[in-house]
């Protein structure tokens, strides 16, 4: 659990998104932190505070006492390790940056500031309030001031709460000890889609789950990373593409942009494609296809990126990771067809110093490889 030991004070504003505060302790909650509510007087309009007592276990603070609980959780020495503001009204953002604290959530915000602790805010409003110059301005000086910001989902004219994954997220990047800072990770994901003719593709079981928690990881520790890939995740710099020769295309485009630190090549790269055919292919027949072999992307990264991770499925994968490692590859992930869109795997990591088995679910396999990478080949 990323999160176990820390605790964290997450402040409810007057947003109608703060009805989705109990998924998000409960989240939080799930990765082992303690979490605990402190509410202004419009959250408590929106949402009752036993609702967030229950979800937290521990009882919502509505009022400043003379128990200074703004003190005990944001002051010198204080509980909280982290401040969370989440959502956060447009009201209270130009209060904090104005120094106004006239609220629970805006006087725990001057203490939090004061003590220089980690502090993250997540907007949520309607969108004309949240494009207002005056707001921008004052989450530029939230920023100035060391504030994260994670911005809002703008769907349907309104700044919507992020998204309750992504809030987690840098919730565990800002806790971690960032050993990636300002290290650049280039991650190649998923499948690729290869044109068979007009309607048909030629591809594989590929998921892109391994892929996207290798990136949810770098992030966590602190890493900016671009992920190329068919989908789209919540954090770092996502390229979409679909076939080989798009990833391609992607892949030079970054290394004309800057030089990553680690290039981690865990998508699956179509090795052939087919002749295309225009239009569709008649049924009823047998049909022949002519597949054309690709360029290997990996040879893109090999003597530019100085750290590169290599994936390799099939029985003949150990003999093909010794090849790779005499070319220049720093580590192979060799794994079977059975790792293929499932939750959990068993890999093994090959390099010059041996070979290690893993397994685990993804996000451990995740964490497993950059703790090597890390202790093996960053710790200069």
């Amino acid at each position: 659990m990323t999160l176990l030991g820390k605790t964290i004070l997450i402040g409810v504003t007057g947003s109608i998104a703060a009805v989705e505060t109990v998924r998000l302790i409960h989240a939080l909650r799930r990765k082992g932190a303690q979490v605990q509510p402190v509410m202004s007087q419009a959250a408590c309009n929106i949402i009752h505070p036993d609702a967030l007592t229950y979800a937290s276990g521990r009882e919502a603070i509505v009022r400043i006492t003379g128990n200074v609980e703004h003190v005990t959780y944001c002051g010198d020495e204080g509980r909280a390790d982290l401040f969370l503001i989440a959502p956060c009204t447009a009201n209270t953002i130009s209060k904090i940056a104005c120094g106004i604290d006239d609220t629970t959530v805006t006087t725990c915000a001057t203490t939090a500031l004061g003590r220089k602790m980690p502090f993250i805010v997540v907007p949520a409003m309607h969108h004309a309030m949240f494009r207002h110059d005056i707001v921008m301005k004052n989450l530029a000086i939230l920023k100035e001031s060391g504030i994260e910001i994670v911005g809002p989902r703008i769907e349907e004219g309104k700044a919507k709460i992020a998204d309750i994954n992504e809030i987690v997220l840098w919730c565990e990047r800002l806790l971690s000890r960032r050993p990636l800072a300002g290290k650049r990770i280039l991650i190649t994901s998923g499948r690729c889609e290869e044109p068979v003719d007009d309607i048909r593709i030629l591809t594989t079981r590929s998921s892109g789950k391994m892929g996207r928690e290798l990136a949810y990881e770098a992030f966590r520790r602190g890493a900016d990373v671009t992920i190329i890939h068919q989908d789209t995740i919540p954090v770092g710099r996502n390229i979409p593409v679909t076939s080989a020769a798009s990833m391609g295309d992607a892949i030079r485009s970054v290394l004309d942009d800057h030089t990553p630190d680690i290039y981690i090549s865990a998508a699956a790269i179509s090795d052939f494609a087919p002749e295309r055919i225009t239009g569709k292919i008649p049924s009823g027949k047998p049909v022949s296809l002519y597949l054309h072999p690709l360029p290997k992307l990996l040879d893109l990264a090999l003597g530019v990126i100085p750290v590169t991770i290599a994936f390799k499925l099939g029985p003949a994968a150990h003999h093909e990771a010794q090849e790779l490692l005499q070319k220049g590859v720093t580590m192979v992930l060799a794994n079977t067809p059975d790792n293929l869109g499932s939750e959990t795997a068993r890999y093994t990591m090959i390099d010059v110093y041996g070979e290690e088995h893993i397994s685990g679910n993804k996000q451990e396999i995740a964490s497993r490889i950059f703790d090597r990478i890390s202790t093996r080949y960053l710790s200069s």
